[in-house]
């Protein structure tokens, strides 16, 4: 074994909140090494969130330039080049590579590309993807090694190849007919962008219902609006087998209430859900236990079952978004400090990024039903927020969720035009624990997306006792 460096902090992985924590360590005088095995800056800017939104983006625009005559604008025939789609993207990416390299060049964080693996407690073997080995020690370790996408052990689904969002992005010619796995967020987004694009699109849901965290009002309104723009549906379909190649010839055999179906299609995307990539790094050789599931064992503090070491982000079971990795980074920086921050009770904002997009941030309505929590609950189809007659978009609805015996906001989902930044607006209501009756009768810039809050709290139902 080749003699050891020693760090004062060893990061394995450099995902959102590990590559914050390495800045800002190395800012403040530690001596830390990044392991990264793939991707400069981690999943996020280089093949997940950030591409995702970017191709998300240019096919809204293909949507627009299709439909320019609505709004007056005339054209001649619209099409796509996906070459200069991914080109787009690829361009916004090598940009990000760029800033992550100055962030560790300026902090003094030093990044180290090669797979590593646990020997010993704290120390970590690099194979080096330039070549050779080193070995690297430390006081204090952090694992933030991510997930990647599952692939469902279906007959030959395997064989077949598929994509995975990974792949989806890097693709420079249109699938004449995209076939996707998956009806949650990943999937969905890409099977709308591709639609617009010009792919034919189906979707297929095991579950009986699309984006199966959500109320089923919102599911329903999810597979109208995608629906309407002409992507196939099938929910409640449980794979069965894959023949052939994804990129070539796919068929998928599915079983659905009415009997086995085969649908044929170009290209196939699974998006069924995501795998930590806890394997074959050797926790056990750090004493780093796993749940049932394949995730590191945290506490509230973000501390493995080993002294000194700590886990971020999605392979700790974190909820899985970059925004939630941001905040695991503040609570290890803050805790080193000597403070007392935990992941107990926050608050955990999320958007699908589909035009109109879906957000939603605390307790939906089947959730509290669940839980036994009594609550009130108002809806505004959002055609009547007026913003959305000037610009003609129209479809979708908010929903909010309010303490049955008291005022505060519990949950809110919006499907609409500026959902995301909408839910923002309501989630510091939340956080302030403001009644919702401030909200309800705050001054709104008129004409805006947010103006429609009014309107949704005033349909708040009384309590029950007055």
């Amino acid at each position: 074994m080749s003699q050891s460096e020693h760090y004062d902090f060893l990061i394995l992985g450099s995902g959102q909140g590990g590559k914050l924590l390495a800045w800002h360590l190395a800012r403040s005088g530690r001596r830390v090494a990044v392991v990264e095995r793939r991707w400069v800056g981690g999943s996020c800017p280089a093949v997940a969130c950030m591409p995702s939104k970017n191709e998300v983006w240019s096919a809204r625009v293909a949507h627009l330039a299709h439909n320019a005559a609505q709004f007056g604008t005339m054209t001649g025939p619209v099409s796509t080049d996906m070459a200069k789609v991914r080109r787009r993207k690829q361009e916004m990416v090598d940009r990000e590579i760029g800033l992550h390299l100055n962030a560790y060049k300026t902090s003094g964080a030093e990044l180290i590309m090669g797979s590593g693996r646990f020997v010993e407690p704290k120390m970590i073997e690099v194979t080096l993807n330039e070549g050779g080995t080193r070995v690297l020690t430390g006081d204090k370790v952090v694992i933030n090694v991510g997930t990647h996408a599952a692939i469902p052990s279906v007959p030959g689904l395997e064989e077949s190849q598929p994509l995975t969002h990974i792949g989806a992005l890097e693709l420079d010619t249109l699938p004449p007919h995209l076939v996707v796995l998956g009806g949650g967020y990943t999937g969905l987004e890409l099977a709308q962008a591709y639609r617009r694009f010009g792919s034919r699109v189906t979707v297929i849901e095991a579950g009986p219902q699309l984006v199966g965290r959500e109320d089923g009002d919102v599911a329903d309104q999810m597979q109208r609006l995608l629906g309407s723009e002409s992507i196939e549906f099938l929910v409640g379909a449980e794979p069965l087998a894959v023949r052939g190649r994804s990129g070539e010839e796919v068929i998928v055999t599915v079983r659905t209430a009415s009997g086995e179906r085969k649908i044929e299609g170009s290209h196939l995307l699974v998006a069924v859900g995501r795998v930590p990539n806890t394997a074959g790094i050797q926790l056990e050789e750090a004493g780093v236990e796993l749940d049932g599931r394949g995730f590191i064992r945290v506490n509230e503090r973000l501390e493995t079952s080993a002294p000194d070491i700590w886990a971020l982000g999605e392979c700790a079971g974190s909820p899985q978004f970059t925004h939630v990795s941001v905040d695991d980074f503040r609570i290890v920086r803050d805790n080193l400090a000597g403070g007392n921050r935990s992941t107990r009770d926050r608050q955990v904002p999320y958007t699908m990024f589909t035009d109109p997009p879906l957000a939603r941030v605390g307790l939906s309505e089947g959730e509290a039903q669940r839980q036994g929590i009594i609550v009130r609950v108002a809806k505004l189809p959002m055609s009547a927020v007026l913003r959305t007659e000037a610009t003609d978009e129209t479809q979708g609805f908010m929903k909010v969720v309010v303490g049955g015996d008291d005022d505060r906001i519990l949950g809110f989902t919006m499907i609409g035009s500026e959902a995301g930044e909408v839910l923002a607006a309501v989630q510091t209501a939340m956080l302030a624990n403001l009644p919702y009756p401030k909200l309800r009768d705050a001054v709104i810039t008129h004409l805006t997306i947010a103006e429609g809050l009014g309107p949704l709290l005033s349909n708040v139902p009384p309590k029950a006792h007055q």
